[in-house]
């Protein structure tokens, strides 16, 4: 997508595979199961969704994976492939030294397990050497003291490396973090957890993040299970989606798989969901 100089490009990490009642929180199986079969260890298959935002001399990315770090242990329990966000900067001609901002939603494993690699001596070092790393200071404090509950979400590897680099901007709030980018709190899923909505041409393009992870999460009852507060998301998803429907934002889902973008829109006086292919 290409408008007025900015170009929006959709990145693929590849798929990741996880419990469907910890995806669908307190819809009960027989109705989610419909919409998502799970396998046979009751997984089921979510994308992990990265939004490349280029406008002038700004390259930004929102979100970044799980990387190429994962342990044997980790690829078996959550599906793991290989890494395939490097491979589509590639095929865009973009290489990681031109990213100039990551924008991370927050700090569990799935959405910034991309922010870093292992270099030849085995140690963690950023990905985009020449990026500032955007994140909440709540969505920074609770991943470097998580409880127990959160811990196994949470891998120092992928941020402990942009402190020690000083390539980390810790935010408090909505910030405009570059022009026509914002970043909005939305919390909920994790302290500090923030939606990235950006200016496309006459457009507002929302990337979601764990707020609304799918098209399935479009359903207010359904949160996942592991939501730091349910009812802090279920508070937000109402205040986002009535404002993304009465003001026509092409929303993008972190996780979507077969459906990964679209408009909420309101026919004979209900919600409905016109998916769009970016």
């Amino acid at each position: 997508m290409r408008t007025q100089g900015t170009s929006l490009m959709l990145l693929s990490d590849g798929i990741i595979k996880v419990d469907g009642g910890c995806v669908f929180g307190s819809v009960p199986k027989v109705d989610w199961e419909q919409k998502k079969p799970p396998d046979r260890r009751n997984r089921v298959t979510m994308g992990l969704n990265c939004l490349l935002i280029k406008n002038g001399d700004k390259c930004i990315l929102v979100d970044t994976g799980v990387g190429t770090k994962q342990s044997d242990s980790a690829k078996d329990k959550f599906g793991l492939g290989t890494s395939r966000l490097g491979r589509e900067f590639r095929s865009y001609g973009i290489g990681p030294k031109d990213v100039t901002g990551v924008i991370l939603t927050h700090l569990q494993f799935d959405h910034s397990g991309g922010s870093t690699r292992l270099d030849r001596s085995g140690a963690p070092v950023p990905t985009f050497p020449n990026a500032t790393y955007y994140v909440q200071s709540d969505a920074w404090k609770q991943a470097i003291e998580p409880t127990e509950r959160g811990a196994g979400y949470f891998n120092r590897e992928d941020f402990m490396p942009l402190k020690d680099r000083e390539q980390l901007c810790l935010l408090d709030g909505d910030e405009d973090v570059a022009p026509g980018v914002r970043v909005k709190v939305a919390n909920g899923p994790a302290p500090g957890h923030q939606i990235v909505l950006v200016n496309y041409g006459g457009e507002k393009v929302a990337f979601m993040g764990d707020l609304i992870p799918t098209r399935h999460h479009l359903d207010l009852t359904c949160i996942a299970s592991v939501d730091h507060d349910p009812e802090e998301t279920l508070a937000w998803k109402r205040e986002i989606l009535k404002e993304a429907e009465s003001s026509g934002w092409l929303m993008i889902f972190s996780h979507g798989h077969d459906q990964k973008a679209g408009y909420l829109e309101r026919r004979n006086g209900h919600y409905s969901f016109r998916s769009v292919v970016l």
